[in-house]
């Protein structure tokens, strides 16, 4: 990935992370995909007072590409205050599309703290070819 995109993409997370609705753990995420055209997704968690019901950055920006008719992805930012890593849940929801992603996780900085491949992210994931027969694609 050139420097020019990956500055893109990292504006565009910091950017919504302060969009985040966090009043509850006050963690505030921005996350912003790639998808395999060019286009960019932004996510930003969304809390409820019922925890369960809020949704991550990272899953809000897939389904926003999801949504918009996209399937292929190619990098992540996510910006957090202090560089963590997608949660287990998105880890998985990425994982559906794909383990070749590239998932840069910056602070709030916009520094880089760590980049990865969401394969090593996720070990021994489990995905579509897993099912005994593949009934959606």
């Amino acid at each position: 990935m050139d420097i020019e995109l990956k500055e893109q993409l990292v504006e565009a997370a910091l950017q919504v992370r302060g969009h985040a609705y966090a009043p509850y753990s006050r963690y505030a995420v921005g996350a912003a995909l790639l998808t395999d055209d060019g286009k960019i997704y932004t996510g930003a968690n969304v809390e409820n007072a019922v925890y369960p019901l809020g949704l991550c950055a990272e899953r809000v920006a897939v389904f926003k590409a999801v949504s918009e008719g996209h399937r292929k992805f190619k990098a992540m930012v996510v910006a957090t205050e202090n560089g963590g890593a997608p949660c287990g849940a998105c880890r998985q929801v990425l994982a559906e599309f794909g383990l070749d992603l590239t998932v840069f996780m910056i602070n709030a900085q916009g520094i880089t703290v760590r980049e990865t491949s969401l394969r090593a992210l996720l070990p021994v994931s489990f995905g579509p070819d897993d099912l005994p027969e593949k009934r959606c694609r």
